[in-house]
């Protein structure tokens, strides 16, 4: 069985420390954000559905935010609870790892939902605009 030996820190300055995990979360982003910009010019432009594009970046936003609080809230339900029940400050430390990815989707949901509500556009044309660029990130990744 193969166990990576891989430092999580990429680069150490003293006062900045870049890790491999978040720049993962950051290029996600960034390429999720391209995708879904491209999804919705090249299948969405043709159908009589009005949607000005600048919304999609607004929900960007929601996404981070509700992303990052998905998932520390799973880290901290589904691995930790104990130790976390017995420091509730600690949870805010996001910075010392711990992150779920199925509490981040739970909140990339809800986050998506939130926002459709808010800004009156069909929560499944947001989902679908979400997960599809989803499964095109891991078909490229499976490549």
């Amino acid at each position: 069985m193969y166990t990576h030996n891989l430092d999580p820190v990429l680069f150490d300055f003293g006062f900045l420390i870049i890790r491999w995990y978040s720049l993962a979360y950051i290029f996600g982003i960034l390429i999720g954000w391209w995708l879904g910009k491209r999804i919705i010019l090249n299948k969405f432009q043709n159908l009589n559905f009005n949607f000005d594009i600048k919304e999609f970046d607004n929900l960007i936003t929601y996404i981070i935010i509700s992303m990052i609080l998905g998932g520390r809230t799973g880290y901290v339900l589904f691995y930790n609870f104990e130790y976390y029940l017995s420091n509730p400050f600690d949870i805010l430390k996001i910075w010392e790892g711990g992150m779920s990815f199925h509490g981040a989707l739970v909140g990339i949901i809800l986050g998506t939902y939130w926002f459709s509500i808010k800004k009156k556009i069909p929560t499944f044309f947001l989902l679908d605009i979400v997960f599809n660029n989803f499964s095109e990130l891991l078909i490229i990744n499976l490549i």
